[in-house]
């Protein structure tokens, strides 16, 4: 699904989107989450840590909040950060240069489609916080990723899903289809921005078959663990050894 019904590719239009709500979207989003979402990219931040991950990449890396925990909290490590949306990258610059981090991380524009001159395992990890959702083509995307990982290498996803529970299930839904959109729209003046991300989580695949999405992108092995009953997934694929020949 697209977010607005144009003519445009997926790809430019989720770059309009963002570009659209980059001034707003930190303080929305969390506003909107409770600040659970901070909590969340801990988790990712201290998976990536124990991996002993010091060349990382942050894909779909918005405003920066994951590049600059992952920087913060992960000594010696150098972070790249890529959006397609020169907005955002403009409030990561600018968080970045705040935090002093100028130095650590590295911002440019572009998407997970698109690295083909980034060197076959040049990566220690890869993290992508609510983007993959996001990505025009999803299969082709991990398959990039996973290409730039080294072997033993880690790719971290954090993503919204659908809860099972079925009470959870309905209460999030009229969160999330009801009043975030009031309030993001009012908030951002881009109203189908804001009925796009719920949605888009409707029809990005349940965690099982995410999972198996990974290992045909080439991983060898998928981690998944539910936070907040289901509202997200932390998914850690993990790269097998290189083949000896």
């Amino acid at each position: 699904m697209k977010p607005y019904d144009n003519e445009q590719t997926k790809k430019q239009q989720v770059e309009r989107m963002f570009d659209n709500i980059a001034p707003t979207y930190d303080g929305l989003n969390h506003i909107l989450s409770l600040n659970i979402d901070r909590l969340w990219r801990r988790r990712v931040v201290r998976i990536v840590r124990r991996t002993g991950a010091k060349r990382i990449m942050d894909m779909a890396t918005g405003t920066g909040d994951l590049a600059v925990a992952l920087a913060k909290h992960i000594d010696g490590s150098h972070i790249l950060g890529v959006d397609l949306s020169e907005k955002m990258l403009d409030v990561a610059r600018e968080k970045i240069r705040r935090q002093g981090l100028d130095e650590r991380i590295v911002l440019q524009q572009g998407d997970a489609e698109q690295l083909d001159d980034m060197a076959a395992g040049s990566l220690d990890a890869v993290t992508v916080a609510f983007g993959v959702r996001n990505f025009e083509n999803l299969a082709a995307g991990l398959q990039q990723l996973c290409r730039t990982i080294r072997p033993r290498g880690t790719l971290v996803v954090l993503e919204f899903s659908t809860p099972r529970n079925r009470v959870v299930r309905w209460l999030y839904s009229q969160y999330s289809h009801r009043l975030l959109p009031r309030i993001g729209g009012l908030v951002s003046k881009d109203r189908k921005a804001y009925d796009y991300l719920p949605e888009s989580v409707d029809e990005f695949p349940a965690p099982r078959d995410f999972a198996r999405m990974l290992l045909d992108a080439g991983f060898a092995h998928v981690d998944r663990r539910s936070l907040s009953l289901g509202i997200a997934h932390i998914y850690i694929a993990r790269k097998a050894p290189e083949t000896k020949h």
